[in-house]
């Protein structure tokens, strides 16, 4: 089982975004997993999934909307050996199941992958009842569970089918919208636990997740036309972070810049501000993300640009706490 991805192909799933490629995902999978069970909480349709439940309908259940419920039935069918895919919106799946979650994925280790649609503030004008402003804060802190949160839609698929030889309960965070930006122009290697370091550099070292991989890599090149040398680092697995990589990091002894979708409290830039600061004589943890605050409800373009999350304005703020002039 194995999925490797072309330039063109994530292209062609960019322009559908990240929910619709999660459900495109998912149907290739299940032409190499027979014992694949696919479940949606009265969101087949903006998980993607219409094709998926047309061509294998028994392998597709909408349990309506009970993300509490689907959990516990997804603990079922897992106890019976399948690989369980369950979906709903990032606010739903991670706080209303968070108790269900928590037992049977948490304590009881059931092979289970929790998939947030939608997570950051990609449901834009649906607003904060739908924005996953604090789901990777929620699942990060639940022992034994698994957090991604994939670059691009390239990764998105890559994700799917690695998390489905992966034996261990999984919260998959799908940020970005449709035209999701195309990080990976070729295929690569894919490791769940595994950082990939994007772009090289000495100066500076920007560690991002999701949909601000990109605009990290933006505010790079932007960066770069500064003087300045810097490095950018997707790190798509959240928990359990690669120490190692970071540890390649506390050695350069430069600034560290944490971007992501997400609130600035518990994510990301916690778990890296967590590991390093842990480590004697380690180089500071500097935290760009959602403010500690509900957000705006907005178009979503809107709503990165309102908190500086857009590659200029990460590029700006960089340039700002290291005092840099142009």
């Amino acid at each position: 089982m194995s999925m490797k991805i072309t330039g063109k192909e994530n292209k062609q799933w960019s322009r559908l975004g990240a929910r619709a490629t999660y459900g495109q995902a998912i149907l290739m999978l299940a032409e190499q997993v027979d014992n694949l069970m696919v479940l949606s909480a009265d969101l087949g349709n903006s998980s993607g999934l219409d094709r998926f439940k047309s061509s294998y309908p028994d392998k597709f259940l909408n349990i309506g909307i009970a993300e509490q419920n689907m959990i516990g039935v997804a603990a079922g069918l897992a106890k019976e050996g399948n690989i369980i895919f369950a979906s709903s919106f990032a606010p739903f799946i991670s706080m209303r199941a968070a108790e269900q979650v928590r037992m049977n994925m948490g304590y009881m280790k059931l092979n289970i992958k929790a998939v947030a649609i939608g997570s950051g503030v990609s449901m834009a004008f649906l607003g904060n009842s739908h924005f996953g402003l604090e789901d990777a804060a929620i699942m990060r802190s639940i022992p034994n569970m698994t957090v991604v949160n994939p670059a691009d839609c390239a990764e998105i698929v890559k994700t799917v089918f690695a998390a489905a030889k992966y034996p261990h309960p999984m919260y998959i965070r799908l940020t970005g919208a449709v035209g999701f930006p195309v990080v990976y122009e070729d295929d690569y290697e894919f490791e769940i636990g595994k950082a990939i370091e994007i772009r090289q550099g000495s100066d500076v070292s920007i560690v991002a997740t999701g949909s601000m991989v990109y605009e990290s890599m933006e505010a790079a090149k932007i960066l770069q036309d500064l003087g300045l040398s810097v490095s950018v680092l997707n790190i798509h697995t959240i928990k359990p972070i690669d120490t190692d990589a970071l540890d390649i990091l506390i050695k350069k002894d430069k600034p560290i810049f944490t971007i992501e979708e997400h609130s600035i409290t518990g994510g990301l830039g916690s778990a890296v501000a967590e590991y390093v600061s842990s480590i004697p004589n380690s180089p500071t943890v500097n935290r760009i993300g959602l403010p500690d605050e509900f957000v705006i409800t907005a178009e979503y373009r809107y709503i990165l640009e309102k908190y500086g999350l857009v590659g200029t304005q990460i590029a700006n703020s960089i340039q700002l706490k290291l005092n840099i002039k142009q």
